[in-house]
């Protein structure tokens, strides 16, 4: 059964997408730490980050860093925070979340619910640059 990623990536499930290529995906966390958290993903389905081969790994996160200088471009923050959990979802990703303090990237603290409109907002920030 494909896992939510699959599926947002195939357009089953909408997603607030900041940019895509052949390969990789990335997309807002409906459920975000702060304004801008960003989940980057491969196009194939594999769980673990690191049973990636070794060009895949380099080449997302190279994409990962494109996406990384977009949402430091557009969010107010210090730096661009890097997780790799991958728990909570059968499929390889990494977590890019915008910082002003090391709060920001506590994951057991509670998550924003942000509004569809306040997503979009922040969706239009990011990939306008």
């Amino acid at each position: 059964m494909p896992s939510v990623f699959t599926k947002i990536i195939n357009g089953d499930i909408s997603s607030y997408k900041i940019a895509e290529n052949d390969s990789f995906y990335a997309f807002l966390d409906i459920n975000p730490l702060v304004k801008g958290h960003t989940l980057v993903v491969p196009k194939v389905e594999i769980d673990y980050l690191f049973d990636l081969d070794d060009q895949t790994l380099q080449d997302m996160m190279l994409f990962a860093k494109s996406v990384a200088v977009k949402i430091k471009e557009s969010i107010p923050c210090k730096r661009i925070g890097v997780s790799v959990i991958g728990l909570e979802v059968p499929h390889a990703h990494i977590h890019l979340v915008p910082l002003t303090n090391m709060a920001d990237i506590n994951f057991s603290g509670p998550k924003l619910a942000l509004s569809a409109m306040e997503l979009k907002v922040v969706q239009d920030l990011i990939i306008k640059g």
